[in-house]
């Protein structure tokens, strides 16, 4: 039973659900990988056409990456060394998990940047793929862009949860499944 209270709001909602459509893109791209790599293996057997594939897969493969970041990131799934934050007293974890998350916000935004301004000038110039697929460059760029926004984003919303005393959602996500007994990513 839960009360009005402990439900999240509107915002709440509505950025979890851009972390998992985002996810779930990911994913998509990742299933699309496995049908193209399963139909061109089959392709090389009975002498088709197959060379393009790798083209659409390594663009694939970037997307799944860049769109996958941000729901990645929120729940625990990116390698964090926290040697130094489990021996630190709270108030100091917080100030370290701040710092670090700032950092990361900068570092990210920059990269998002330049993913964007790239991309627009791939756009502009109109630039088109050398390899076997002859399409305009910026299609498979936007992934970039769009996984970078939302991993902006969702660094950007853990920060404002440590700066409000809470507890990131990617630590809270491995404290979960601890509690489980899952300790899959340990391994």
């Amino acid at each position: 039973m839960t009360s009005h209270a402990h439900r999240p709001g509107l915002l709440r909602r509505g950025l979890d659900a851009l972390y998992a459509l985002g996810g779930a893109l990911a994913a998509l791209c990742v299933l699309a990988i496995f049908i193209l790599m399963v139909w061109a293996s089959i392709g090389r057997e009975l002498d088709w056409r197959v060379s393009w594939v790798n083209d659409v897969v390594s663009w694939l493969c970037a997307a799944s990456a860049f769109l996958g970041m941000a729901y990645s990131f929120r729940n625990g799934d990116f390698v964090r060394v926290t040697l130094l934050l489990e021996k630190v007293p709270a108030k100091a974890r917080q100030t370290l998990e701040v710092l670090c998350l700032l950092v990361a916000l900068l570092a990210i935004g920059y990269l998002a940047y330049w993913a964007a301004r790239f991309t627009w000038e791939s756009y502009e110039f109109q630039d088109i793929a050398g390899n076997m697929v002859p399409i305009p460059i910026w299609i498979p760029q936007v992934s970039f862009v769009i996984g970078a926004m939302l991993f902006v984003i969702a660094v950007a919303d853990e920060t404002l949860t440590v700066l409000r005393g809470g507890k990131p959602s990617y630590v809270a996500r491995v404290e979960e499944r601890h509690a489980r007994g899952d300790f899959s990513e340990e391994l």
